[in-house]
């Protein structure tokens, strides 16, 4: 199991991938959890993912917990795969509970009642990557897995 979460092609695919999903999802979580760029914060999200959007408290915990942890860890490597996939699992969600209504471009022009999903597939494609190619280079996934070669990591 631990080869499976940790082990890590070693090219620059994986870096520059889990670098891109980090630093684009880590504001985002950042509106979440602290309110900052124009966000509402841990309180008024939790509030309205449970009143407007009806999800559960857990749920609505585990999204903004994700995004801003899970962001981090993609930027330092660590956990790239379980990361990556809890990401494919919220933009899907998000796809399905509020972007696919409204079609797969963005709302460009302001003429649609919301945004499209075209950002959230690009970020599942990229996330799908990471599970094939795992964190890359410089990343805390791959000195596990060296650390596993050289014995000094049980298995």
């Amino acid at each position: 199991m631990k080869q499976f979460l940790f082990f890590s092609d070693n090219g620059w695919a994986g870096l520059i991938l889990r670098l891109t999903v980090g630093f684009i999802m880590l504001p985002h979580g950042i509106q979440k959890m602290f309110g900052w760029f124009n966000g509402y914060g841990f309180r008024a999200t939790i509030h309205f993912f449970t009143t407007i959007m009806k999800l559960p408290w857990l749920i609505s915990f585990a999204i903004i917990i994700i995004e801003f942890f899970g962001s981090l860890a993609l930027l330092a490597g660590v956990g790239t795969r379980l990361f990556a996939f809890l990401f494919i699992v919220i933009m899907t969600s998000a796809i399905i509970t509020t972007n696919y209504q409204h079609g797969l471009f963005m709302n460009w022009t302001g003429n649609q009642k919301g945004e499209g999903y075209e950002y959230h597939v690009l970020v599942i494609g990229i996330c799908v990557a990471l599970l094939v190619s795992g964190g890359g280079n410089y990343s805390i996934d791959a000195m596990i897995v060296n650390a596993m070669r050289q014995g000094l990591w049980r298995q």
